[in-house]
């Protein structure tokens, strides 16, 4: 087990991100933006630059925090995008021992929606190419429960494992999102729980008119305690990935006040998830 974090939340640049990983004494980030361009878009000689930086501060990069089939990107809109994302981003990932690359399954086009049978073909069928390309390129999409068909529900996830059928398509569990989307966190845990390779850690409170609060982990409705027990107990040994959504929240557009603000609330989040991770690890006789 490992503790780890999408980095952009502590800091816009790489030095940022690198330096807060550092001050937690954590080996490992997982990378989505740097400043403000996500990893698998930066041009090449500024991933060089990246991966001497990681490098030379002996940092292992957890997971690509991809855009691939996210928020932004409807199940009407063209999916060559996304599969030159991950055609673009497997050298990379080999390149840094990167074994995983988040996904989504496609927002319906809030502009122009489909029916929910063929948003739901669509976007499985969209998900099983992507699942090829990685299984032949030897890394693992992780699909989030996140904006998607696939993240409707807890069942609709295991659905669309089910359909696309591929060793190349795991689970990254986000305990905050069930809260945000009005679902039982505990319930969408349970569900998927066999299929989790990886965790992000996030935590909200959500009011009755359906506004999310998100707070630091264990203080609200995400489980995130309970979660992290129930996998710790039953072997779990993969990364725990904070998401803190405090000082800026990248999909509303919610930005830091200021880098400094942005850095302590991630730096003291990674604090807090230590002490959860201490006090439920189980104890060997």
């Amino acid at each position: 087990m490992f503790l780890t974090g999408i980095a952009d939340e502590a800091g816009k640049s790489i030095d940022a991100q690198i330096r807060a990983h550092k001050d937690l004494g954590w080996s490992h980030v997982e990378l989505r933006n740097i400043d403000g361009v996500n990893l698998t878009a930066v041009p090449d000689d500024v991933f060089d630059a990246i991966c001497g930086k990681l490098e030379d501060a002996g940092i292992q990069v957890s997971c690509f925090a991809s855009a691939i089939a996210n928020w932004a990107r409807p199940v009407t809109k063209d999916f060559q995008v996304d599969i030159d994302d991950l055609t673009r981003a497997i050298p990379r990932m080999h390149r840094l021992g990167t074994p995983f690359i988040r996904i989504m399954s496609y927002l319906n086009d809030p502009d122009n929606p489909v029916s929910e049978a063929e948003w739901r073909a669509e976007a499985i069928r969209r998900v099983k190419t992507l699942a090829q390309i990685a299984e032949n390129g030897g890394v693992t999409l992780v699909h989030e429960n996140c904006s998607g068909w696939g993240g409707l529900s807890a069942e609709n996830s295991c659905i669309l494992l089910a359909e696309v059928a591929s060793p190349a398509l795991k689970l990254v569990y986000d305990t905050g999102n069930p809260v945000s989307y009005g679902q039982d966190a505990w319930h969408y845990y349970q569900t998927v729980r066999d299929d989790i390779v990886y965790v992000h850690i996030k935590d909200a409170v959500r009011s009755p008119e359906g506004e999310t609060t998100y707070t630091y982990c264990g203080e609200g409705e995400g489980r995130v305690r309970e979660t992290i027990a129930d996998l710790l107990a039953s072997g779990y040994d993969g990364g725990f990935s904070i998401e803190p959504h405090l000082a800026a929240v990248p999909h509303t557009g919610q930005q830091a006040d200021n880098e400094q603000l942005l850095y302590d609330s991630y730096t003291e989040y990674g604090r807090r998830l230590e002490r959860i991770v201490e006090e439920v690890r189980p104890r060997t006789p």
